[in-house]
Parts: structure tokens; C-alpha cells; sequence
């Protein structure tokens, strides 16, 4: 069952697992969001209502899989080689796309729309909140809790205890995100532990553990543990759903999919030599970072643009496909070059500095 990491670069089954997680999130944005609430879209499809809201937790499964693919990166990797790989990963493809969001926004986005110089500015540092402007697109919530999470993983790999803590920290991790979430309500420690969503990057970092490094009895608690505190965590985006949207999913609903998405992170894994890694499927799991990124306000503005002259269902559709293929160009010209030349050049820089008296040839990045 242990996963041979030097023989395996990639898993394909999870390139395709994050395509279906990106379309989710595309079609529950298009189909449920935009017109359920803040007047995004003219039209709405109240017949793709009852699928379309299952939607958002595609952000919930990419969350299963950074866990597994962050601990796969980071194992046998010194901090600074998994700070830059992560650096390369996210920030030439979100440069890139908040740019374009900017200028489409900038030129088309008005009455619904409108940026400044100042947001795009604030928004160069991926924080822009906490500069006091809103995200480009507000997608870009769960990029900083990517960033947040990463940064506690370089922390462990600074004091070298993320493989030798392992189920300590996990342990940890989740009892703060228990007391927080079910005692303490505390929102700055919802955003610095992470403890809404906490529970399932700790799902998918066991997984990881589980296929490579064999089961044992509190691994398996520790997922146990996670999913159970995960199926509650859940109910916290049902309240703001019913709030803003005035219908959610139900608490049996969201049970069962969570039961699902854990599944599929499980099965994806588990059956990874079904399909076996090919071009076309790098590209199709390249293209599902800059889709997310791109896909909403853009989106938006070209469904309202295009549906008086093709319909609501031809233009959704139109838009589906723009967006495709902008995303692979993003990631075929932009994003995996930029990403190549920052490993290949940067990271050697940052290694000598960091370890001069002490060398080491840079550990090839897991995705």
C-alpha cells in the first residue's frame, strides 16, 4: 500500500479529482450563486439548483488534497526548498490571473463591478483584507488559507518536527480546532489555526501517511477524529449559506458528502494505477489553479454580456469553455515556465544562503 515516491512524480487520478473539484466550484458560482444572491446574473436555472449548490464543497475537496499533496512535497524536503517550490506553485499563476480579473473588470466589469489601482495594489500581496481592500475576486479566500497552511508546514520543517511530530502536531492541531470552533469562537483563531477548515488539510495529510507509510492505530484515530469534527465544522457554512442564500444543503445532505469527498480522496489514491500520468493529464490538472482563480467575476461579467444575443444556458456554457482555455494558456505559457525558472534558478540561491556550509542538491517538488 506505501506510496514508492521516488518511482511516482504524480498521481493522476488526483489531477483529475482536482479538474471535477474545479468545474463543481465553476458551475455552483454560474448556476446557483450568481443569481441566488448580490445580483451577479441577470438570469438564473432554478432546475440546476438542487445539483449546482453541492458545488462549493469543491473547494472543500481541494482543501483534502493539499493536505495529502503538502505532506507528500514536504517529506524529505529541507524548509526553504518546500517555502520556494510552494512560492513557484501559487503566486506566477495568481499574478496572472488577478491581473487579467483587474483589467477585464477595469474595462467591462461596471454597474455590477468596479476596481482600482489601489485594490490591485493591495492585491498584489495576496492579503489585500488586512490592507484594507477587498480580494480581486473572492475566490481568493481559500488561496490565503492555503498560504496560511503552508506556512505552518515550513514552520515543522524549520524545527525539523513535521515528520517526527507528526501525530503530536495533527493532535494538537485538531484539539485547538475543537475548542475553538465548540468552546472559544475566537475569529483571529479561526483564521491563524485554520479551524473551520483545519479538519480536512488533517484528513488528507493522513491519508498521505496511511499509503505511505502503512496504517497504524492512531493514524487511523487521528482520520477518524478529523472527519468527525469535519462533519461539524461543515454546519458553519450552512448557517452563512442560509443567511445569505436562504437555503443550504441539509445537515444529513452534508454528512453524506463529506462521507463522499473522503471516499474519492481515498479511492483516488488507493486506485492511482488507473490511470497512469500523460501530458494531457498534467494538462488538465495544470489548468484547474488558474480556472479557479479566473472563473467567478470574469464569469459573471461575460454571461450578463453575451445572454441577450445567445441565451443564459448557451452563454454559461460559452463562458465554461472561454475559461478553459484561457486557464491552459495561463498555465502553458505563464505559469509552468515562470514555475520551472524560479526552481531552477531561484532555489539554489535561496539553499546557499540559507545552508552555506552545508550544500545539498535541491529535492525535485512532488507536484
Amino acid at each position: 500500500m506505501a506510496i514508492d515516491r521516488p518511482a511516482i512524480k504524480r498521481v493522476a487520478t488526483l489531477d483529475l479529482l482536482r479538474l471535477a473539484s474545479a468545474l463543481a466550484v465553476v458551475f455552483f458560482h454560474y448556476l446557483f450563486r450568481g443569481a441566488a444572491a448580490d445580483g451577479y446574473l441577470d438570469a438564473g436555472f432554478p432546475g440546476a439548483i438542487p445539483f449546482a449548490i453541492y458545488g462549493y464543497l469543491g473547494v472543500i475537496q481541494f482543501f483534502l488534497i493539499s493536505g495529502f499533496v503538502i505532506a507528500w512535497s514536504a517529506e524529505g524536503r529541507r524548509f526553504e526548498e518546500f517555502a520556494v517550490a510552494r512560492f513557484a506553485r501559487l503566486y506566477p499563476g495568481f499574478l496572472t490571473c488577478m491581473t487579467i480579473t483587474f483589467v477585464t473588470v477595469a474595462l467591462l466589469g461596471l454597474p455590477r463591478f468596479e476596481t482600482s489601482l489601489s485594490q490591485y495594489a493591495a492585491n498584489l500581496l495576496m492579503f489585500s483584507p488586512a490592507l484594507g481592500q477587498p480580494f480581486m475576486d473572492g475566490v481568493y479566500w481559500s488561496i490565503i488559507l492555503e498560504v496560511i497552511f503552508y506556512g505552518w508546514v515550513t514552520i515543522a520543517l524549520i524545527f525539523g518536527i513535521f515528520e517526527k511530530w507528526k501525530f503530536l502536531l495533527l493532535g494538537a492541531w485538531l484539539a485547538v480546532i475543537t475548542a475553538n470552533e465548540f468552546v472559544i469562537g475566537s475569529g483571529v483563531a479561526r483564521m491563524v489555526f485554520l479551524t473551520e477548515y483545519g479538519p480536512f488539510f488533517i484528513s488528507g495529510i493522513i491519508i498521505h501517511h496511511l499509503f505511505a507509510h502503512g496504517r497504524s492505530n492512531i493514524a487511523l484515530a487521528l482520520i477518524a477524529g478529523s472527519f468527525a469534527v469535519s462533519c461539524a465544522t461543515l454546519q458553519i457554512g450552512r448557517g452563512w449559506m442560509l443567511d445569505h442564500y436562504g437555503q443550504a444543503l441539509s445537515v444529513p445532505a452534508l454528512i453524506a458528502a463529506n462521507l463522499f469527498m473522503h471516499g474519492l480522496m481515498i479511492a483516488a489514491v488507493r486506485w492511482r494505477d488507473i490511470v497512469r500520468p500523460s501530458h494531457t493529464i498534467l494538462l488538465l490538472g495544470g489548468l484547474t489553479y488558474p480556472l479557479y482563480l479566473l472563473h467567478q467575476n470574469i464569469g459573471y461579467i461575460g454571461i450578463n454580456t453575451i445572454t441577450p444575443s445567445v441565451g443564459s444556458e448557451t452563454a454559461v456554457l460559452i463562458m465554461v469553455m472561454a475559461m478553459l482555455v484561457t486557464s491552459w494558456a495561463v498555465w502553458r505559457f505563464i505559469e509552468t515556465p515562470s514555475r520551472r525558472w524560479i526552481i531552477r534558478t531561484v532555489q539554489p540561491v535561496v539553499s546557499r544562503f540559507v545552508y552555506r556550509k552545508h550544500p545539498r542538491s535541491p529535492v525535485q517538488p512532488a507536484e
